[in-house]
């Protein structure tokens, strides 16, 4: 994880429980708190009317992936990248050896 502190306007990467795809929204509040140094963000998805107050669930981020989220973004946008990642592994499965 990036030792940088986020700032308002980067794009984060989530997961919500119970929701399979990966969440990627914009910061747009980081509220720190000087007793503690915890740091809360506070997001919104730049097609969204409202902020993400309401998806959150109580807990702490366990890491950082920088750019993961565009993986989720182009295979949505052009399918024929998934199915052919997704024949590559299959190939790898089927040509590995134990």
């Amino acid at each position: 994880m990036s030792k940088d502190p986020i700032r308002t306007g980067e794009i984060v990467v989530f997961n919500i429980y119970g929701r399979p795809i990966p969440i990627v929204h914009r910061v747009i509040k980081v509220h720190e708190r000087q007793e503690s140094g915890e740091v809360d963000i506070l997001t919104k998805g730049d097609n969204n009317i409202g902020d993400d107050r309401v998806l959150y669930a109580h807990g702490r981020a366990v890491g950082f992936l920088p750019y993961v989220g565009w993986v989720t973004i182009v295979m949505t946008e052009k399918p024929i990248i998934k199915y052919l990642l997704i024949g590559a592994l299959g190939l790898l499965v089927i040509t590995s050896k134990d």
